[in-house]
């Protein structure tokens, strides 16, 4: 993927087909992290899991959530560029 894509020369449906991709990203980045967490919660009561499956959960977290927060400054300039398309 492109990371620095002029939002403002795209047509409207690509916009559109871009919004999409970068909302599947974040739902996907969502799940990942619920499953996570869950594993995390499933180790501590079970405890079963040590540290190390914490840290590695938690870790994976953070790269995770870093990403999405790249994916909403995407669909802030996506949505901002699709604004004035249409008002435009």
């Amino acid at each position: 993927m492109q990371a620095n894509k002029d939002y403002a020369e795209m047509t409207v449906e690509e916009l559109r087909v871009e919004e999409k991709k970068t909302r599947n990203e974040q739902i996907t980045a969502a799940v990942f992290i619920g499953f996570l967490i869950g594993v995390i919660v499933y180790g501590v009561a079970t405890q079963g899991f040590g540290l190390l499956y914490s840290a590695i959960s938690l870790g994976l977290i953070y790269l995770i959530h870093r990403n999405s927060n790249r994916s909403k400054q995407r669909m802030a300039s996506i949505r901002s560029a699709l604004d004035r398309k249409r008002s435009g």
